[in-house]
């Protein structure tokens, strides 16, 4: 999964005229699944996500993270399904979109990885999924960072996945 993460005073996302989604101080996250993401990306976005020590500390300091943030019970992350996350112009000038996730593949990893952010006590919002959205953010700072959990690589034999570090396994199809 990859994602961009702005540090927002707040956010909003509309869908036909109407709010269906919005945050306070927090993080506006456009996230995309990739084609051979599994659960446990979407775990570890959650995870990495809730850690991620991108607001200020007493001194000023980029050094805390949401997880520390007071709660106000206001939602702290407003998080917006976005397959073009995955678009890629190295090649062209029209963004190819082959390494996103397949449309309901996306959807179930996306509402996996809000679920598991909610697991970890974070209050989120989201978008409205496949739907065109106008989004609107107040950006704090501006701090905007691009956050990666890499999907397991897929071995040419086609029968097994080969992990970041290079360790080999076996699937089941």
């Amino acid at each position: 999964m990859r994602a961009v993460v702005q540090r927002v005073a707040r956010a909003q996302v509309n869908v036909d005229g109407r709010t269906v989604g919005r945050c306070g101080p927090g993080l506006l996250v456009l996230v995309a699944a990739h084609r051979w993401d599994e659960p446990d990306q979407a775990r570890k976005m959650a995870d990495r996500l809730w850690g991620l020590r991108i607001f200020n500390d007493a001194e000023g300091r980029i050094n805390v993270a949401l997880k520390d943030l007071p709660d106000t019970g206001a939602p702290k992350v407003l998080a917006v399904s976005n397959f073009t996350v995955y678009g890629d112009t190295a090649k062209n000038r029209r963004p190819s979109f082959t390494e996103s996730a397949p449309f309901d593949r996306g959807r179930e990893l996306f509402d996996q990885m809000v679920e598991e952010l909610r697991r970890l006590g974070c209050p989120v919002e989201t978008g409205e999924f496949g739907a065109h959205m106008e989004v609107e953010a107040v950006c704090d700072g501006p701090v905007t960072v691009i956050v990666d959990v890499p999907p397991l690589a897929r071995t040419p034999e086609g029968d097994g996945v080969e992990t970041a570090t290079g360790e080999r396994r076996q699937t089941d199809g």
